[in-house]
């Protein structure tokens, strides 16, 4: 008996086929509509692509640029990520990475991930001062913090005003604490010699590192301070981007981008740069203190009131990496513009200038890697900024607030930033507020 086949008639087979196609297309808007209550449920989004690890952000109710995400999938992609990346609410695209990214990494790390503002952080100290031992008008305050605290920066020849030309004895004392080990960088390391660091310890810097008086929902003063590892930390962080992406070459390997270039754990390279990071982050620490030092000796100066100005004081870090636990493992945990938030932990979340900013505790949220946001986060480029606003706008959006309202600082105007109301609404699960501040002086470099 031979083989018997049956032929569904023409039109037969493509009704099938096409009850087969609807079922799936059905089946897949199903499929889409339950990720999405899944997505509205949970505190993050998951942005994930065919060859990238997950990437889970806490950022609903905030805009997210398609050139960010683009970005965090390419970092996404790298073979040595660590379970997932997590995103801040200030998430926004970035030179060598995202801004608002929280990277763990085995095995290898990427110097541009934690960028050339080694360190980079803020300060805050709350004093027994309340707002009415302020004086009415405080421009004298905001001239003495100017004074006290070289800031911003001489282009061209000169002396820079933003270091120091004879440093005072608090920074030679500090600097003798880093200098051996610098020397040790240098040796391996000689182009790094001849960079700004002892001359910028204690200095404030450029772009949006600022001063602040504040004072909180119970009118205490606060005084807040923003900066981080400067010259020296930029020479690192540029030295060894540049040794990664010829490690790159040498090896043959393709990166999604040229800033994904990493080194491998265990090489000379590596080892060097651990070394290194972990010196200008010291460095940054040490250059806070002693700028917070400065600023109180301005308010001591302006108010001959005597006051503790250490009732309550936090030092963090928001561009940074170092070795961590998560899920029994030790990882390398490199947070560009984001802030540890451990279980108790306390941290700072500046708003723009004009805006309210948070000193928070931490929630111990394990799927962030215990992170919070460093900040507001950026909605357009300082270029587009100057081009979008008037120092008209400067002054209608900082009132209230002792600062300078000119050309210069437009690129910081409050508008070129999220609201930051928005931000910690993202990430109530994250962190907890602990003081809400409001500035009323603010020095920028």
């Amino acid at each position: 008996m031979g083989s018997c086949e049956y032929h569904l008639p023409a039109n037969a087979w493509q009704a099938g086929f096409e009850r087969k196609m609807k079922m799936s297309v059905v089946e897949q808007i199903n499929q889409q509509a339950q990720f999405e209550q899944e997505q509205q449920q949970r505190a993050y989004q998951v942005l994930q692509n065919e060859k990238s690890m997950p990437i889970k952000m806490w950022t609903n109710g905030v805009l997210v640029d398609d050139n960010s995400k683009q970005q965090l999938l390419q970092t996404a992609q790298m073979p040595f990520i660590y379970k997932w990346m997590a995103v801040m609410p200030d998430v926004h695209f970035g030179l060598g990475a995202t801004i608002g990214s929280v990277i763990p990494t085995k095995g290898a790390i990427i110097p541009a991930a934690v960028g050339v503002d080694i360190g980079c952080g803020m300060m805050a100290t709350r004093t027994n001062l309340t707002a009415s031992d302020l004086p009415d008008n405080l421009h004298a305050l905001r001239t003495e913090l100017e004074r006290l605290i070289p800031h911003g920066m001489t282009k061209g020849r000169g002396r820079d005003r933003g270091s120091w030309e004879n440093p005072p004895e608090m920074v030679d004392q500090a600097w003798a604490d880093l200098v051996a080990d610098f020397e040790l960088i240098c040796a391996k390391h000689p182009r790094l010699k001849n960079t700004n660091n002892r001359k910028q310890l204690g200095t404030l810097g450029t772009g949006n590192h600022f001063v602040e008086i504040c004072l909180d929902e119970h009118d205490h003063v606060w005084i807040m301070l923003h900066s981080g590892s400067r010259g020296v930390g930029n020479a690192i962080g540029n030295h060894f981007i540049e040794l990664a992406r010829k490690d790159m070459q040498k090896h043959f390997i393709n990166l999604p981008n040229k800033d994904l270039a990493y080194l491998v754990d265990g090489t000379d390279h590596f080892d060097d740069y651990w070394f290194a990071v972990g010196w200008a982050q010291r460095f940054a620490m040490k250059n806070r203190e002693i700028m917070m030092q400065a600023a109180i000796k301005a308010l001591a100066i302006i108010i001959p009131k005597p006051f503790n100005a250490k009732l309550e004081a936090v030092n963090c870090h928001h561009n940074y990496v170092e070795k961590e636990e998560h899920y029994g493992e030790e990882v390398m945990v490199t947070r560009k513009g984001a802030v540890s938030a451990k279980l108790g932990q306390y941290g700072i979340i500046p708003g723009s200038m004009g805006a309210k900013s948070f000193i928070v505790r931490g929630l111990g949220k394990q799927e962030s890697f215990c992170s919070c946001s460093h900040g507001a986060g950026r909605v357009m480029s300082r270029a587009e900024a100057k081009r979008r606003f008037t120092v008209e706008d400067q002054v209608a959006q900082t009132q209230g607030v002792e600062c300078r309202k000119d050309a210069a600082v437009i690129d910081e105007i409050p508008s070129a930033y999220k609201p930051i109301e928005d931000v910690m609404k993202a990430q109530q699960d994250l962190v907890e507020v602990v003081y809400t501040l409001r500035q009323v002086v603010c020095v920028k470099g």
